[in-house]
């Protein structure tokens, strides 16, 4: 089981404004909150975002090495629909719009957004449990 994951921002505000809200309407909670640092909680998993004063860089680049996007499973096509239309007002913009929302391929129905910063997430679609 994933513990958690921890994503070093370059804007601490810009982070939690894209991520806050995604994660919430994900069904995250507010988890931990510190000077350079939020998290949101799932079912024991949780997310981080943090402006790190570690950095060596102060931009994200997911087509370098390491993490290239996280995706989340979302309960229905009308759902993933709902989110796509929703983040543009919070910071995150579509990817490849002309392809959407099969841009993984036919039969995967799903939403890639990308925040201000770099950060890709993709939002699939998968059948209730």
């Amino acid at each position: 089981m994933l513990h958690h994951v921890e994503l070093w921002v370059p804007d601490l505000d810009r982070a939690v404004r894209s991520w806050g809200w995604l994660l919430g309407e994900l069904g995250y909670q507010p988890f931990q909150e510190w000077k350079a640092g939020r998290s949101w909680i799932l079912d024991g998993t949780y997310v981080v975002v943090e402006r790190s004063p570690a950095l060596t860089s102060s931009a994200h680049d997911r087509c370098r090495p390491g993490l290239n996007h996280l995706a989340f499973g979302v309960t229905g096509q009308a759902r993933v629909d709902e989110l796509v239309s929703a983040s543009a007002g919070h910071g995150w913009t579509l990817m490849f719009p002309d392809r959407h929302p099969y841009a993984g391929g036919t039969g995967h129905y799903a939403g890639y957004l990308e925040n201000e910063d770099g950060f890709e997430v993709e939002l699939v679609a998968v059948r209730e449990r």
